[in-house]
């Protein structure tokens, strides 16, 4: 397949206010895409359409040949999203949240909690629940990985660890990232977009 992503015209409106306007790109199979832009420009909308998270008003998507509005379960098991909510069960330990996933012994090792598996949610720092919900991306092995601001909340060292998430998943899976680390992903996106004001610029 030439584009794991496919977004044609797709048009969004929250009120009276159109968070994205006639939007369409396409991210060929196996890329790294940077979608930057300001607060507001409507990045995080748009990949929470590519996950189905809502649906759009006007135009369409297809994630992996499948269509978001006609075929929204299908896009589901391709996709994975780190949002900038966790959707984290507070009562429950790291190790147990991941369970819902597959096997959290080697993920947790890899994102740096294998030490604090057995504790709660809720003792957990921000930084710490960014880590833990790259832990859960990486357990549901996605076809296309949908990164919104991955680098919040984390400090350099949580920085370097989703360069090298990245890298490894880059051919593996399609990757779109919407960053204000235009800098650092700049050096190594394969494709770059602008949002401003919910159009692409």
């Amino acid at each position: 397949m030439e584009f794991a992503v496919d977004v044609r015209g797709v048009s969004r409106r929250y009120g009276r206010r159109w968070a994205l306007a006639e939007v369409s790109l396409a991210v060929p199979t196996g890329a790294v895409a940077m979608i930057a832009g300001s607060n507001g420009s409507g990045k995080s909308t748009l990949l929470r359409i590519l996950a189905t998270a809502i649906r759009p008003d006007l135009g369409d998507a297809l994630v992996g040949g499948f269509s978001v509005k006609k075929e929204r379960e299908d896009v589901r098991r391709l996709t994975a999203l780190l949002s900038h909510y966790s959707y984290l069960y507070e009562a429950l330990n790291a190790r147990e949240n991941l369970s819902l996933f597959g096997d959290p012994n080697a993920v947790l090792a890899r994102v740096g909690l294998a030490a604090r598996a057995e504790d709660p949610i809720s003792s957990y720092s921000a930084g710490m629940r960014k880590r833990l919900s790259f832990a859960r991306v990486l357990l549901q092995q996605p076809k296309v990985v949908l990164l919104d601001e991955p680098y919040g909340q984390l400090d350099p060292e949580g920085f370097r660890l989703v360069d090298e998430v990245v890298s490894e998943l880059r051919g593996k899976a399609t990757i779109v990232m919407a960053t204000h680390q235009v800098e650092r992903v700049g050096k190594f996106a394969d494709v770059k977009f602008e949002l401003a004001q919910g159009r692409l610029r």
